[in-house]
């Protein structure tokens, strides 16, 4: 196994008027499974890519352990890549197409049918090794794909995006079974998706990436409770964290003529230099209160009934509030379209954000 380390790797295309990826340092440990997340067009894709050897790297370098791999051919990286669209030869037996890398390389036929049996029997394929890749499901062609990877031994894993092909029950049983399978083989991984429900169940570390650069390199955990901009607290999270345009006064932050109250450390930042702020409230962290404790009016829109919680969707006319402001409720709770409820939230659940900047003023 072994770490890979991005020393200022950079990707700029022909014709393009800046880079992709202008250039990027991302440390992996050994054994890690690291995310890389972010919207469409971000550098993700490209960051992996440069990695596995399929993109040139205009500037900077990429190593392997202590092996400089930056103009290695992808064959001698000793990287094995997992693509969206499984990439299965149609006409291959599902042992076949896992032995194929083997038997180019040359490894003796014995060896091929030992590592392609341990690896079916670690992914549930037993039964399937004498199919073509059509008679299966598109589960368990990813399966496949991930097999035809294991049985080669890499250094680190490369996963394109594996599960956007699949509907969304098999998606969810199939990065368990990647996790799962991902801490026992302990093979460092680098995985890119777009979906951060798929990056916060996953990764060991998440790598929020937008416009080629990171923003945040974490824990799922601390991504979620210590945001360090705006985009990564609209990004992370699903709803989404609700933001809302505020002014500072008196170390609280003032949305219409609502008061919302912030840690005692952002707090003492408010003011002259920080007059703009955006705070950030998760969806849980609202509180339903009376009328007449002086909460934020919302007027409900749409109710999501989830059985155990439910999300309502309502509007607020005060100044300062998005179109949109989403308030987790208790299954329970009886909430309907067109009531007005009022909701209020604790200091500690108040994230706070200069607006010009983007940047973290909480703790």
């Amino acid at each position: 196994m072994a770490t890979v380390t991005f020393e200022k790797a950079q990707r700029w295309y022909p014709g393009a008027d800046k880079p992709t990826v202008p250039g990027i340092d991302l440390e992996i440990g050994d054994g890690e499974f690291m995310v890389l997340v972010g919207p469409s067009g971000c550098g993700k894709s490209t960051t992996l890519r440069m990695l596995a050897g399929l993109e040139e790297i205009n500037a900077g370098k990429i190593f392997i352990g202590d092996r400089d791999i930056t103009h290695t051919p992808p064959k001698d990286r000793d990287i094995a890549m997992v693509f969206q669209n499984y990439a299965l030869y149609p006409h291959m037996s599902v042992a076949d197409n896992m032995a194929f890398a083997l038997k180019m390389a040359k490894v003796a036929p014995e060896e091929r049918k030992k590592r392609v049996a341990e690896a079916a029997r670690i992914l549930g394929l037993e039964d399937y090794l004498e199919r073509k890749p059509k008679a299966l499901s598109g589960g368990q062609r990813q399966r496949v794909a991930m097999g035809r990877a294991i049985v080669r031994n890499p250094q680190v894993f490369c996963m394109d995006e594996p599960l956007s092909n699949l509907d969304a029950k098999m998606r969810v049983q199939t990065r368990t079974d990647i996790a799962k399978l991902q801490a026992d083989l302990g093979v460092t991984t680098v995985y890119v998706t777009h979906d951060q429900v798929e990056a916060m169940t996953m990764g060991d570390r998440v790598a929020v990436m937008q416009l080629g650069e990171l923003q945040q390199v974490d824990t799922p955990l601390r991504l979620y409770d210590k945001p360090v901009n705006l985009f990564v607290a609209g990004f992370i999270g699903s709803p989404q964290m609700n933001l809302l345009q505020a002014h500072a006064k008196d170390g609280k932050a003032q949305i219409g003529n609502y008061l919302v109250p912030v840690d005692p450390a952002a707090s003492k930042q408010l003011g002259a230099g920080h007059a703009n702020i955006t705070v950030g409230v998760r969806p849980e962290a609202w509180r339903l209160v009376s009328e007449s404790e002086g909460g934020l009016p919302i007027t409900v829109t749409v109710v999501e009934e989830l059985g155990a919680d439910g999300f309502v969707y309502g509007t607020c006319d005060v100044e300062g509030t998005p179109g949109n402001v989403i308030v987790r409720v208790a299954g329970r709770d009886k909430v309907q379209k067109g009531d007005t409820i009022y909701v209020t939230t604790d200091p500690t659940s108040v994230h706070v954000f200069d607006t010009d900047s983007g940047e973290r003023l909480s703790d």
